[in-house]
């Protein structure tokens, strides 16, 4: 019986020290991973944003087939929240408490698991770089109640180190999630309209196709401050015209213009020069997406010419409207460009 006795009170010492080791032991815990985006601030924080959005690139989905999610009315933005249920990951809340636009998130996650609630906070931060890049910062931190400190002794390894593979993956599928968004593009002729033509600011140039781009950077900035340092009232979106457009040898003439009320009398010397457009009979395309899917918006347009026998009008040059600024809206699937090609 003292045997037993002993062994009793033995084995009750090992547990109260046990319990009074795991009580002692610090729960606090922080965990966060970071990835460099090739994509703008803006656009990953709109993402994030939205939790309709993370069943696409959440990194706990591809190790659960039966989670099902679950969403309020309000999925966005400060207040915002979803569930999910799932015998294989458990259940479980996530739920924004503050946002600051295109730079941080606050979260709180809420575990439910056959030890309890388990509540920590979640956080995004979102740092510019150059050339709209990204450093993206997703983490976690909070502290361990009893039990999730019992538990997680008796694992080879600890909380943290669980957690960071899951954070590195999700970076990851976001980076591959928002770079195919940005992609996305469409083409759709809207056929045979009437353009009212007016008065513009522009400047001129020749170069390379290939250098279009490059040189229209440098040419609307101009066009627009001397627009705006004229008090010259604008009355439509930038847009270029292709004087001459030479395929075969890879060169074009062509002016980067701003569509103002009234004819305008420009120096002799000055750069910036003032033009006008007839009102003409055109075939309009447009192109929803990057500016890199031009070409074949192009070569969409003069098709539907030619395959409804229209005649081109050689007397009048080509023209391209951009109806959204890359400067607002940071995510080129939605960029809007407009293509007339005049007709006879």
């Amino acid at each position: 019986m003292k045997i037993i006795k002993y062994l009793f009170f033995l084995l009750l010492i090992v547990v109260v020290g046990g319990g009074v080791y795991i009580a002692m032991s610090d729960g606090k815990f922080q965990v966060e991973e970071s990835r460099v985006i090739d994509a703008p601030d803006e656009l990953l924080f709109n993402t994030i944003n939205e939790y309709k959005t993370w069943e696409k690139w959440g990194p706990w989905m591809d190790d659960s087939d039966d989670m099902i999610m679950e969403y309020p009315n309000q999925t966005s933005g400060d207040g915002a929240s979803y569930s999910w249920k799932s015998e294989t990951q458990g259940d479980g809340q996530m739920k924004t408490i503050k946002t600051a636009p295109f730079t941080s998130i606050d979260q709180k996650i809420t575990f439910i698991t056959p030890m309890g609630e388990s509540i920590s906070d979640v956080y995004w931060k979102f740092e510019k770089l150059e050339d709209k890049k990204t450093k993206v910062t997703w983490g976690m931190k909070g502290e361990q109640s009893f039990m999730e400190k019992a538990f997680w002794m008796t694992q080879d390894s600890t909380l943290s180190q669980n957690l960071r593979p899951m954070y590195n993956k999700g970076l990851e599928k976001l980076d591959a999630f928002v770079n195919q968004k940005m992609k996305e593009y469409s083409v759709h002729v809207d056929g045979v309209t009437e353009h009212r033509g007016g008065f513009y600011m522009y400047s001129a140039t020749a170069s390379s196709i290939a250098d279009i781009s490059e040189k229209m950077a440098q040419m609307l900035p101009a066009v627009q401050a001397y627009v705006k340092q004229n008090n010259l009232p604008q009355t439509g979106m930038p847009f270029t015209i292709y004087n001459e457009f030479n395929q075969q040898q890879g060169t074009a003439i062509y002016s980067t213009g701003i569509p103002v009320r009234d004819e305008v009398i420009t120096p002799a010397d000055s750069n910036i020069l003032s033009g006008s457009l007839p009102k003409q009979k055109v075939v309009k395309t447009t192109l929803k997406g990057d500016y890199i899917n031009l070409k074949e918006a192009w070569e969409t347009g003069y098709k539907y010419i030619d395959e409804n026998g229209l005649e081109l009008n050689p007397t009048s040059p080509a023209f391209e409207v951009y109806r959204t600024d890359p400067g607002i809206q940071p995510n080129p699937a939605e960029w809007i460009t407009e293509i007339y090609i005049p007709i006879k």
